[in-house]
């Protein structure tokens, strides 16, 4: 019912040996009995008996074992040390503060040639805008249709195709073979041609007319008189279409054009100059809404859209560059709140292994000192029973306690930072770090002033000066 072993309980790393057990299996109280009847050790001896010799020799392996354990576990110590990878730390920091600063470089050199070239572009579109200017004697800001009025011209002429065609449909039924539907085909290529062409004019060729020159004038005027011929010719023909309509077999177009140019307002019934005055009046509002789709001064709208287009990929690029500045730098700064953190942690653990270590030094040195009170206790009960059983004086040595000769283990350190020293190296590097910091924000704050020199290198003005 023992345990296989001399130790007490515990949870020691170094557990205490049970005296007793030992002292009974070793039969240390029978054996001194036994060599005190003999009076032996003699009384003038000076060394250790064998019994003496096996107490020693059971404390003794103790050690080595305890010893053998102690090696291991510092062993273990120096290992976890080891792979904190502090000086790896350090380098990372050295090596992030540079690469931080040459990306940061770099990336300005290539915003600046990028930004300059756009820069380039601007100018030149606001200087050919300039010219324009001058040179048309212009003084308002050209009008360009954007977002929500665009939007709603777009859509009133997809309104008028489809109620124009809805509604010549309805007058072209008059004796088509397919009705309605038959009317609403025939309706549609009317429309078409007749929304569109007013588009046409009111888009490209009648603006013409407000052109400073008199020769550009002449021409807006020709063009305004070529659509008011082209909108009464085609609604014109429409309303003829649609009196004939019930002949198409017998070539209702041909019929249609022949008295279109023999009697061009002799219209018989009353939807017929219905459908002519409806046709034309949408024609009418299509060529408002087209002259309005553009500034109405022929190419201003162009050169002024170009210009704004330059200015937008200007300003683009410029907010993306600045942008890309900003996230490298807040890429630097969590790089290196990073690897501070890590360091925070590592040092804590450097910390607590040290700890832990000089703890298991003290507990080694505890354990010897135990192991030689053990040793004495055990010597002490053989030579108490050897002297109750002998006649003759003990010998000398009886009565002095035995002295363990202790192992002094060898701590292997190094190259390893000491705690008070890695604290410092801490300190120094997060000093480095926050130089570093500021210096990348300065690098930050100087490309993007950099890249707002270019508006005062080249001002977009309207004088053409830069």
């Amino acid at each position: 019912m023992e345990a296989n072993h001399d130790y007490r309980v515990g949870a020691d790393i170094f557990p205490s040996l049970n005296v007793d057990k030992i002292a009974r299996d070793m039969e240390v109280d029978d054996q001194g009995t036994a060599h005190g009847e003999k009076d032996q050790p003699s009384s003038s001896s000076k060394a250790l008996d064998e019994v003496e010799h096996s107490i020693v020799e059971r404390v003794q392996d103790e050690k080595k074992a305890a010893h053998q354990i102690l090696e291991d576990q510092l062993h273990l110590f120096s290992g976890r040390v080891a792979n904190l990878g502090l000086e790896e730390q350090f380098g990372l920091l050295q090596q992030a503060n540079t690469s931080s600063l040459s990306d940061f470089k770099g990336e300005i050199a290539v915003g600046l040639d990028t930004l300059h070239a756009k820069r380039t572009d601007l100018h030149e579109a606001t200087r050919e805008l300039s010219s324009f200017r001058k040179n048309h004697r212009l003084e308002r800001v050209a009008r360009l249709q954007q977002g929500t009025a665009h939007l709603f011209r777009v859509a009133l002429l997809i309104f008028l195709l489809l109620v124009e065609t809805y509604l010549n449909g309805s007058f072209l039924a008059k004796g088509n073979d397919q009705g309605f539907l038959g009317g609403a085909t025939e309706a549609f290529a009317f429309s078409f041609v007749n929304i569109v062409s007013a588009l046409i004019f009111a888009i490209f060729c009648v603006r013409w007319v407000t052109h400073r020159s008199w020769g550009g004038k002449l021409v807006g005027t020709v063009f305004i008189l070529l659509y008011a011929a082209i909108a009464l010719g085609i609604n014109l023909l429409l309303a003829h279409y649609r009196e004939v309509s019930g002949t198409l077999a017998d070539g209702a177009g041909n019929i249609a054009v022949q008295r279109m140019l023999h009697n061009p307002l002799g219209l018989e019934e009353v939807r017929s100059w219905m459908l002519f005055l409806v046709g034309l009046l949408f024609s009418i509002i299509a060529f408002i809404d087209g002259w309005f789709v553009l500034d109405p001064y022929p190419g201003y709208a162009g050169v002024e859209k170009r210009r704004r287009e330059r200015r937008q990929d200007y300003t683009d690029t410029k907010a993306d560059l600045i942008d890309r500045l900003i996230e490298l730098r807040d890429d630097h700064n969590a790089k290196v709140e990073d690897i501070l953190k890590g360091l925070g942690s590592r040092r804590r653990e450097h910390a607590a292994i040290l700890s832990s270590r000089a703890r298991l030094l003290a507990l080694f040195n505890e354990h010897q000192e135990q192991l030689e009170r053990s040793c004495n206790q055990l010597l002490t009960k053989y030579r108490e029973a050897n002297i109750r059983a002998r006649k003759t004086p003990a010998p000398k040595h009886f009565s002095q306690p035995f002295k363990l000769q202790k192992a002094k283990p060898i701590v292997q350190n190094d190259g390893e930072l000491k705690d008070t020293d890695l604290t410092s190296s801490i300190a120094a590097a997060q000093q480095a770090l926050n130089e570093q910091m500021r210096q990348v924000g300065k690098e930050c704050e100087s490309g993007i002033e950099k890249y707002r020199d270019l508006d005062k290198l080249y001002p977009e003005t309207l004088d053409g000066q830069a």
